[in-house]
């Protein structure tokens, strides 16, 4: 785990910080200018409690670095741009209280602030800043000790049921040939039932024809008997 002076004196550790600007607030609230996006060097001087003059000499010595975490140095006609639409997004309050630079101002980014709290030594809130991520890195890292733990641990559950469907393998097969056999008996039981109902079908025709037969044969019963019976009567 870094320290607090590995943090003061290490470029690149402060680089993999500087995505954690959400604990400005959580240390200490950070008021913007009206783009909500700003602050100048009175405003970072307030945050860290900390003289204009303290601010402005770290940025002096750090200016590259700074720039490449948000620092702005507006001159000229990007400067009276950048106050009046400060102006414009103070809708007129406050607007005789809002200070205007005269030949140059610094604006800082959240990024910038944060930057600045992991260089700036003689200040309370910058150490609480720089103590707030140290700490939220080592509970970071034990959340993924953990995670790895448990990785861990389901791969060696994976391995028992790789070992298990080894063993479940044969057995799968022989019910899927058992269950092959039930379907080629069920398609024969099939056929069987098929070929029984035409054959009913055949014989209950047969069984028509010969009611027929029958109804006939006893229609001629009863024209002999008629015939007998009047031959007797003569």
């Amino acid at each position: 785990m870094p320290t607090e002076v590995a943090l003061l004196e290490s470029r690149a550790l402060r680089g993999e910080q500087m995505g954690r600007v959400d604990v400005l607030d959580k240390v200490k609230s950070l008021v913007m200018l009206p783009d909500g996006i700003h602050v100048r060097t009175e405003d970072v001087a307030r945050y860290f409690e900390v003289s204009t003059g303290a601010v402005r000499r770290l940025t002096d010595r750090h200016q590259k670095e700074l720039i490449e975490n948000g620092l702005r140095v507006l001159r000229g006609a990007e400067l009276q741009s950048f106050h009046r639409d400060m102006v414009s997004l103070w809708g007129g309050d406050g607007v005789e209280s809002y200070p205007q630079a005269a030949t140059q101002l610094r604006l800082y980014t959240r990024r910038t602030v944060l930057n600045i709290a992991m260089l700036l030594r003689d200040s309370d809130i910058a150490r609480c800043v720089r103590t707030y991520l140290l700490d939220a890195e080592e509970s970071l890292r034990t959340q993924y000790a953990s995670l790895d733990q448990r990785v861990t641990r389901i791969e060696s559950c994976l391995t028992g049921v790789g070992r298990a469907l080894q063993e479940l393998g044969p057995v799968l097969v022989r019910m899927s040939e058992r269950l092959d056999g039930l379907d080629r008996k069920a398609e024969m039981t099939h056929q069987v039932v098929g070929a029984m109902s035409l054959r009913l079908t055949d014989v209950q025709q047969d069984v028509v024809r010969l009611d027929g037969r029958l109804d006939a044969f006893a229609g001629q019963l009863k024209d002999l008997r008629r015939r007998d019976g009047r031959r007797g009567q003569r």
